[in-house]
């Protein structure tokens, strides 16, 4: 088969491999659609990545191919999506639900499809059994893969400030491409927090609003004073940076009000500076932040059914498993309006291509 792995850091190509065969608990997933995320072009540009090779790629839907052994409640042919983190299960945090925060790692991620283990960027893929749901017939498979992290992520980012959030509050998205437009909705679908949405490119500031947000910002120098002003200077109760750069960070600590949470998914390696001080040189009284990663399995089934009944859509572009390299450098260079799904020619004989 056909898998787009990283055989030493900065360096990934296609390569021909082996089918690989599930183990007892485990079952061979054969994969519609595979999503691109920002979080693969961090692992490959790592300056050191366990094992390798190791097949990038951790959005997955596809379909039940082979069982392995003791494996029970699956049929061959089922549709179904691929769970990210793979926690022990045995924990006191995973016994809780919370199998993205295992225990068994302590201060690092919790493993998964591309993230440790072999992934998804290919024509077939082993999961164990108790990671993957059932995805049903009402969604397109290929679609349906960003679900699994670009709207697992930010579905757990709201609950994890959703006390925050009632009909008079506001909250304030910043950045919204592959994560952020889904952020968007998730929020106007279930939340009845006015909902601003803030970046650079005007296109995707006019896609926002049409996802639900009521208002529109350019993040420049005035975003904050123009975020403030809407919300008569009292700033937002909720704060979600989806870019986690250094000025998203400080636009985050300028709006956010009092008793507010900040939000902080982005990955671009910003800092925020804290100073234990009151307000204005500090953070406004009562203001937190969490630095969520992925999300339950639990937060998977709920957005599942949000999507199922038209609540949630995910602006994808298709293309080959074989442009892998070239997706990734037009993520890399802002050009993915939403998400980009990879789609093994194995699975469908044709895709539509954006450019």
């Amino acid at each position: 088969m056909r898998a787009f792995q990283l055989i030493e850091p900065g360096v990934a190509e296609l390569r021909d491999v082996d089918v690989p065969s599930p183990g007892p608990g485990e079952v061979l997933v054969k994969v519609a659609g595979a999503g691109v995320c920002h979080s693969d072009l961090h692992i490959l540009h790592a300056p050191a990545w366990r094992p390798l090779p190791m097949t990038i790629g951790h959005e997955i839907s596809g379909h039940v191919a082979e069982l392995g052994q003791g494996v029970q409640g699956w049929d061959i042919g089922t549709p179904v999506l691929g769970y990210l983190c793979w926690g022990c299960g045995q924990c006191r945090t995973c016994a809780a639900g919370y199998e993205n925060y295992c225990e068994r790692y302590g201060r690092g991620i919790t493993p998964g499809p591309g993230l440790g283990f072999q992934g998804c960027m290919a024509e077939y893929v082993v999961f164990p059994a108790r990671f993957l749901v059932a995805l049903g017939d009402l969604l397109d498979p290929i679609d349906a893969a960003p679900l699994t992290d670009a709207a697992l992520t930010p579905w757990h980012a709201v609950n994890l400030a959703r006390e925050h959030l009632g009909a008079s509050s506001t909250a304030v998205v910043i950045g919204v491409g592959g994560l952020g437009h889904l952020g968007v909705q998730i929020l106007a679908a279930t939340t009845g927090a006015r909902v601003i949405a803030v970046d650079l490119d005007p296109a995707k500031l006019e896609h926002a609003r049409q996802l639900g947000a009521e208002e529109v910002i350019t993040s420049d120098e005035e975003a904050a004073a123009a975020v403030l002003e809407l919300t008569r200077g009292r700033g937002a109760e909720a704060v979600f940076d989806f870019v986690g750069a250094g000025p998203t960070l400080s636009l985050a600590a300028e709006v956010i009000a009092p008793f507010g949470r900040i939000v902080v998914v982005g990955l671009a390696a910003g800092r925020l500076d804290f100073a234990a001080d009151g307000p204005p040189r500090g953070l406004p009284w009562g203001a937190s932040v969490v630095k969520p990663y992925g999300g339950t399995r639990a937060d998977l089934h709920d957005l599942l059914r949000l999507t199922q009944r038209g609540g949630l859509k995910v602006t994808v572009e298709r293309h080959p498993l074989e442009d892998a390299r070239k997706v990734l450098e037009l993520l890399e260079a802002g050009r993915v309006p939403g998400r980009a799904v990879l789609v093994p020619l194995s699975t469908v004989d044709r895709w539509v291509d954006p450019m």
